[in-house]
């Protein structure tokens, strides 16, 4: 009996090993792919294009892992660095195209293969990371489209410990950036993510300035008139 239990023991820690090596695996090889293909928030659709071994490998690796919401920032690492490639996939799939919504379905049609889910990018933003973290706006500013409108892609992988500090970063960065958050004297003119989400930045009754305003290093006007540019959607590629 003992012998037994010691070797179900046995097994079910080298299946805990493996899958901690997989999810290691992945984190690694995401960040060296992104760190390769991606500069100055642009991606190098043609160069992946070429050579895809590494987008491949990556995202053969995330088609069976599993991973839990018990660790909130794993998961939300694995989804964010996954919706990012797949984006990537699906663009370089059907280079050359000029925007992401030349393709039928990009983001709610077609279906990808990954945490052990068969799903669509839109499954991924909306189910699998704001339905579960609903207080959590700062995802709009990691979550690439492809296109120009979207707060720049980074060249590395989010990682696990390192997830709250990359995102408060992003924000940052986009929330400070005069082509994101256009600003006139008393006007400011804002991204449509703000018009499409705005229920995500003004929970509490907050107002969209006060959140703006809280990554803000020049803070906007208390009465800023705030209207919504159009969004970009032009591909975001290393010409």
């Amino acid at each position: 009996m003992f012998k037994r239990s010691a070797v179900g023991l046995i097994c079910l820690l080298t299946v805990f090993i493996v899958k901690g090596q997989e999810k290691e695996e992945y984190f690694a090889q995401a960040d060296v792919f992104f760190s390769t293909y991606v500069k100055d928030g642009r991606v190098d659709y043609k160069a992946i294009g070429k050579n895809t071994n590494s987008l491949n490998n990556v995202l053969d690796l995330v088609k069976e892992i599993r991973i839990s919401k018990e660790d909130p920032t794993e998961y939300q690492a694995f989804w964010i660095n996954g919706y990012n490639l797949l984006v990537i996939k699906g663009v370089v799939e059907n280079y050359p195209i000029k925007s992401p919504l030349d393709i039928a379905g990009f983001f709610d049609v077609t279906k990808h293969e990954i945490g052990g889910e068969h799903i669509s990018l839109n499954d991924i933003e909306h189910k699998m990371l704001r339905a579960e973290f609903p207080r959590e706006p700062r995802f709009h500013f990691v979550l690439v489209c492809a296109g120009l409108g979207c707060p720049p892609i980074i060249n590395k992988a989010y990682m696990p410990l390192t997830l709250d500090d990359q995102l408060e970063r992003q924000t940052q960065s986009a929330l400070n950036d005069p082509d994101f958050i256009k600003v006139v004297k008393n006007k400011v003119r804002i991204s449509q993510i703000f018009e499409w989400y705005k229920k995500d930045f003004t929970k509490g009754g907050q107002r969209l300035v006060d959140y703006i305003n809280t990554y803000r290093t020049e803070k906007l006007p208390a009465k800023a008139k705030v209207s919504y540019y159009k969004y970009n959607w032009t591909l975001n590629e290393i010409h």
